[in-house]
């Protein structure tokens, strides 16, 4: 990196912009630590010495959050089975989001800060799936709120909808460390309470923005750039069939905006499908 490149604020902006959609976004340190000194060998051994024979009443509700986080780092079938059940229980949203609260069978609800739930009007006719929160999405507990979230209400301004016409949530409801993407037992095990949510709230059409939400809700192996634009069905687990719109995720547009013309075709098929339903 050169100094010129340093003291570009237009260059900072969007390094820092970069590592923050990367998920690193808290900084540990102003200084690097250099702990392969003679000296911070040293003390680092001592610090590992003093604190491996202090032992304290204080150091056991630490020790047994670790236990149960251990013990929910490998995700099992065992989990996902569970969590079938659990979601069948819901009858309302309300009884959802709690049961999801409570829920420790997945990994990825011990490294995130909030629950992200949903977010928009339960009532309307139209709802949008993504896959799962970023940094932003974590820390107010509603989806879609970062970058992407900015650019997912100018494209339901497009086709005359805000959030109070429209209901949004994702296929995983907790943050993966740093942005990584889910693995399949991850997605599996949260599928059957988003299939729910989906049930419970009965939209007149869905949107399924992305790969990762549309492959999951419609059960497909194909790409979104072969599946967005072509109208598809998610049949939920008691058997509702509602016409599906896969199409790009906000994220996606944000890295490739020559393909915002593709999402703009998919949202004005969606308003006319929701114009035709309502005649």
């Amino acid at each position: 990196m050169t100094s010129k490149a340093l003291n570009n604020p237009a260059y900072l902006h969007e390094l820092l912009a970069f590592y923050a959609d990367a998920g690193v976004d808290e900084a540990l340190a102003e200084e690097p630590n250099d702990r392969l000194s003679p000296q911070k060998a040293a003390t680092g051994l001592a610090v590992s010495s003093a604190l491996s024979s202090t032992t304290s009443t204080a150091q056991q509700p630490q020790a047994e959050n670790s236990v149960r986080l251990a013990a929910a780092a490998i995700p099992d079938e065992a989990q996902a089975a569970r969590a079938r059940d659990l979601a069948r229980q819901a009858q309302s949203l309300e009884e959802l989001r709690t049961i999801l609260t409570d829920f420790d069978g997945c990994n990825l609800k011990f490294t995130a800060r909030n629950l992200v739930f949903a977010d928009g009007n339960p009532q309307a006719d139209l709802m949008l799936v993504g896959e799962a929160p970023g940094r932003d999405e974590d820390l107010q507990g509603l989806p879609f709120v970062g970058r992407s979230g900015r650019l997912l209400d100018r494209m339901l301004a497009a086709i005359g909808r805000d959030r109070t016409s429209a209901y949004i949530s994702n296929i995983i409801p907790w943050r993966p460390p740093g942005n990584r993407e889910p693995s399949p037992l991850e997605s599996e095990i949260c599928r059957p309470f988003i299939e729910r949510h989906i049930e419970l709230v009965r939209p007149k059409v869905l949107v399924t923005l992305g790969n990762p939400s549309t492959k999951l809700l419609l059960q497909t192996k194909t790409g979104i750039m072969r599946m967005r634009g072509t109208w598809s069905v998610h049949t939920t687990p008691g058997g509702l069939e509602i016409p599906t719109m896969p199409t790009l995720h906000p994220a996606y547009l944000l890295r490739n905006p020559a393909h915002k013309k593709l999402a703009w075709r998919d949202l004005l098929a969606v308003k006319m499908k929701l114009a035709e339903l309502e005649g």
